[in-house]
This record gives structure tokens, sequence and C-alpha cells, in this order.
């Protein structure tokens, strides 16, 4: 599986952007995508997760509410709309993918993508 996050940018607080983690190679059919992030000076963090069959999702606390995870059947692509966006949440954004279940733990992702930089001004 290779994946592909793309949608980064600049956006001011309180701003929205929609992140898209396409994948190729093979479908997400049988696989859960999760989206992680790493500020600077920070451990990478687990955002969200879905899994592609059932589309069961999973969020981190500091994201809930704001954050939404979603698929696209037809174009093999996992989404990450994020609104109401602080600077806090600035951020390189890497997907991953793992067959199975959602779960938070990075290490149980085999697929990554490269990051997409996600930077929100005050």
């Amino acid at each position: 599986v290779q994946l592909q996050a793309s949608g980064g940018g600049l956006v001011q607080a309180g701003g929205s952007l929609r992140l898209s983690c396409a994948a190729s190679g093979r479908t997400f059919s049988s696989y859960a995508v999760g989206w992680f992030r790493q500020a600077p000076g920070k451990e990478r963090e687990f955002v969200a997760a879905i899994r592609w069959s059932g589309g069961s999702t999973y969020y981190a606390d500091s994201v809930k509410g704001r954050f939404t995870i979603s698929r696209d059947n037809a174009k093999n692509t996992v989404y990450l709309q994020m609104n109401s966006l602080k600077p806090e949440d600035t951020a390189v954004y890497s997907c991953a993918a793992k067959s199975g279940t959602v779960v938070a733990s990075q290490d149980e992702y085999a697929y990554w993508g490269q990051g997409t930089l996600v930077t929100v001004s005050s």
C-alpha cells in the first residue's frame, strides 16, 4: 500500500482545512487508516482513525468535536476535515494504514505516507 497525504497549508485560528490520504497499490477495504501529527519538538501523536469496512471511527480527545475523519470508497481516499483550528494544531500530519480494527497506537500501523504541514496562525 502506498499512501499520499495532501491538503496542508497555512490557516488562521478558527479556520478549516481538509487533508486527503489517497491509497494506491491496493484498496483500503480490509484496512484501518489513521492520521497522526508531530508538532515541532514533540513526539508524534494519534489524531483520528477510521475502519474502512463499517466506517467506525476513533478520535483523540484533543480533536473530538472539531475534526472529522471520513472515507470515499470510489476514490480510495480518506479525509480529515479540520474545523475550529487552533495554533496548537500546528504540526506535520501523516496518514497510515493497518489491517483490522482502528487503534491509536502508531506502532501497529504498517504503512505510512509522507507528511503534510499544517500551520495555524494566531
